[in-house]
């Protein structure tokens, strides 16, 4: 079976041409922005640019494409004026998917800034529903990507993603992300058979693996539990090969979408080499 391998993919010159990109590169799954992830504001996407999006997909070996948000949002800020412009931007990015036929858009979920985690968690939930009340008909969902737990960030404990989706009124709505670098950073280790067994019954009893849509691939440059968020090449860093063979070989994981967000240069030929990594991991 072919598994659903790829790296985030640069939008440069317009959103349809990570699709000539992907292609050149061989990927099957991609990961986008869909407008510069370092700015609030973006111009609406005009129907030249998704028509070229969805006719160039279309001819495309490309299964799926999952949109990652700007990082300048916060669902749980402390500031009124961001928490404000963090729900604006997310209607704004969940449109944008929408128009493009992205079925999901991974998020952070948010950092508290001081507030507590109960707060922020309530915070969360109430922008996803707000956001998906503005959104009502559309078919994209909100995917929460799990955090390295770096300052007051939100998302680094399994129980936090359960509560922010437990509030959440449209459940049909939810996705989530795994990371293996924040996981791992985080406090669950995934470098043995045993512990990533251990580690992944844990996320199905308190997430669901039904809810699992994505897996960030990234090895650690930081080691276990320092809850420091620090992405490293397959094998390379603290998690180690181990770790992203047990990954690989989850029968239960086979036909989710496997996104590399490692070190990469312009042509992206460092994400071939961890794919490459990755394959021969696998055990047909």
């Amino acid at each position: 079976m072919e598994q659903l391998l790829g790296a985030h993919t640069s939008i440069a010159g317009g959103v349809s041409t990570a699709i000539d990109r992907a292609n050149i590169l061989g990927f099957n799954a991609i990961q986008i922005f869909t407008k510069n992830n370092n700015q609030w504001n973006a111009k609406p996407l005009t129907d030249i640019e998704i028509n070229n999006f969805k006719s160039k997909l279309t001819k495309s070996n490309i299964k799926i494409i999952i949109a990652h948000s700007a990082y300048l949002i916060n669902l749980a800020s402390k500031w009124k004026l961001i928490l404000r412009k963090s729900r604006e931007a997310l209607v704004d990015e969940l449109t944008r998917c929408e128009q493009l036929g992205i079925p999901y858009l991974n998020f952070h979920p948010g950092s508290h800034g001081g507030k507590g985690e109960e707060e922020g968690i309530k915070l969360i939930a109430e922008a996803i529903n707000i956001c998906h009340e503005k959104t009502k008909a559309f078919k994209v969902k909100s995917m929460l990507e799990t955090t390295a737990g770096q300052g007051s960030s939100i998302g680094y404990k399994f129980e936090h993603l359960r509560k922010i989706i437990e509030l959440v009124e449209d459940k049909n709505r939810v996705a989530v992300c795994i990371d293996t670098s924040h996981i791992f950073v985080a406090g669950y280790d995934i470098r043995t058979k045993e512990s990533y067994n251990k580690v992944m019954k844990e996320f199905d009893k308190i997430v669901g693996l039904d809810l699992l849509k994505c897996i960030h691939m990234n090895d650690s440059k930081k080691d276990f539990a320092t809850r420091v968020d620090r992405h490293e090449h397959i094998g390379r860093g603290y998690i180690g090969i181990e770790g992203f063979r047990n990954i690989m070989n989850d029968k239960r994981l086979l036909k989710i979408p496997k996104i590399l967000e490692t070190p990469k240069g312009k042509e992206q030929m460092e994400d071939l080499e961890n794919i490459k990594v990755l394959k021969g991991l696998f055990i047909r």
